[in-house]
């Protein structure tokens, strides 16, 4: 067997939970401190066209947290699989930033950081995460075709948009401390805060660029270069999905960024198997 697959099979094995009995404890337990709404099925529009798909992406029904995993969720993870305390996790899953923002291993530190998103997480501790609750991460196309979704309206007099939100969010600096999990807004889904308080990994955040898709890399990034050149020519919502795009392009699986964390899905069938 080569270096590769070898290291490929450490890779799967570590992303698993080290017991399997927590694992079920705490899966219910998930259930029960973070509710999981069903997302219909259906269809949305993406910016960037594939050659198999066109630009109308479809979806089949899911699952998917009402909100981001905060920093009190993640700690209980923590505390149950140490290899993922700061100190003893390996470089080769979390990068020198993961969880810079705790006091120690164990222990968040500021009060105001309980309920809010964790972040400095890489995408092989959020997909440990997942697998740990009894989930696991959401697409991107499940990410995105739930964050099309438009602001659930308090009254008929509000106008607020969900693209609005997101270019006023996209132009302002890192806050130190990010708010609390449903302090940006609830959408159509009843989802809370798919914009507005951070960024978010998927289960399968380079796809499009690591072989998700069948022409070369050169002529993906030329098509990209042309579509961030027309900004003034194209609609808004274009442009906040073509800066997703780039970000999720520019990230390797164990970068941890100061506002880059993440929430978990489920198949639907999963979801009523557990609840029966």
């Amino acid at each position: 067997m080569n270096r590769c697959a070898i290291l490929f099979l450490l890779v799967i094995l570590h992303s698993f939970p080290s017991n399997g009995q927590k694992s079920v404890e705490s899966a219910n337990k998930e259930i029960t401190n973070q509710q999981l709404i069903k997302i219909p099925g259906g269809k949305f529009q993406s910016f960037y066209e594939k050659k198999e798909t066109g630009n109308v992406i479809s979806v089949d029904e899911f699952s998917l947290n009402k909100y981001a995993v905060t920093n009190q969720q993640f700690l209980e993870f923590v505390k149950e699989n140490p290899k993922w305390s700061r100190s003893k996790v390996s470089k080769l899953f979390a990068d020198v930033n993961y969880l810079k923002h705790w006091a120690g291993d164990l222990v968040i530190g500021d009060e105001a950081l309980f309920n809010s998103p964790v972040v400095n997480v890489s995408w092989f501790a959020a997909n440990a995460y997942c697998r740990w609750a009894g989930n696991r991460l959401p697409s991107t196309s499940e990410w995105e075709y739930a964050a099309s979704q438009e602001v659930l309206k308090k009254d008929k007099k509000d106008t607020t948009k969900v693209i609005d939100i997101i270019l006023s969010w996209y132009a302002k600096p890192n806050r130190k401390i990010v708010p609390s999990v449903g302090s940006a807004f609830e959408n159509i889904f009843r989802v809370n805060d798919m914009h507005g308080l951070i960024w978010e990994w998927t289960s399968d955040f380079n796809s499009y660029v690591s072989g998700g898709d069948s022409r070369s890399s050169d002529e993906i990034e030329r098509n990209l270069f042309c579509a961030s050149g027309s900004f003034g020519t194209v609609d808004k919502e274009d442009y906040a999905a073509y800066m997703r795009f780039g970000f999720r392009g520019s990230l390797k699986g164990n970068y941890c960024i100061q506002n880059l964390g993440f929430r978990c899905a489920r198949d639907l069938n999963v979801f009523n198997s557990k609840n029966k």
